[in-house]
């Protein structure tokens, strides 16, 4: 399984979360779990988890499988939080 993980630097990770699962939910599966919401992008998913700050993780099995999930996640999330300049970097 390929891996990526992104730190977004928030003072609301809990109202972006949530934003952003409802939003994707209208397309993709959202799953409730301890850690957070898994959103569920064809083969791949992104776990949002919510603390000081909001960190996503996303995986999926192959490489091109994990850029698209990676893709879609961060331009939306941006695209909701520019007024905030939130930024999503992938390691």
């Amino acid at each position: 399984m390929e891996t990526s993980t992104a730190h977004v630097l928030t003072s609301s990770p809990d109202r972006y979360a949530k934003q952003l699962a409802s939003h994707l939910g209208r397309k993709a599966e959202v799953r409730d779990e301890e850690a957070g919401q898994r959103i569920v992008i064809g083969a791949g998913s992104c776990l949002l988890e919510c603390g000081d700050d909001l960190v996503l993780h996303a995986e999926a099995p192959d490489t091109e499988t994990l850029e698209r999930v990676k893709t879609v996640v961060a331009s939306h999330l941006e695209r909701f939080g520019s007024r905030n300049e939130l930024v999503v970097s992938w390691a």
